[in-house]
């Protein structure tokens, strides 16, 4: 089982948790003014990456609070979570949060 590193409650099992999909999606100033077809864009097509990739996501059988994440979509590693206000980390290390953490702390 995966573990997936709360902001908020530290690591959990990856059960407890739900995918939000694709992070940092803007919704259109006027979403009125959208086409279907640029509707359906908006709704059903997403970044498909190799490599680093911004998720939401919400612990759902914990603090239910939604957060972002950088998973890497080759290893499924989650190299960093952050608050969901916040912007993408600049960070696109290969390395896991865990051993994020653990450099961090020696520092």
């Amino acid at each position: 089982m995966q573990l997936i590193a709360c902001p908020w409650c530290g690591e959990r099992e990856e059960a407890e948790f739900h995918y939000g999909g694709q992070a940092h999606v803007a919704y259109p100033d006027d979403p009125y003014a959208l086409d279907d077809e640029q509707w359906a864009q908006f709704v059903f097509f997403r970044d498909n990456p190799k490599g680093p990739f911004a998720e939401r996501w919400v612990h759902s059988a914990g603090c239910r609070r939604w957060f972002n994440a950088l998973r890497d979509t080759v290893t499924h590693e989650f190299l960093a979570v952050y608050d969901a206000s916040a912007e993408r980390p600049r960070n696109t290390s290969t390395a896991p949060v865990a051993q994020q953490r653990k450099g961090q702390e020696a520092s």
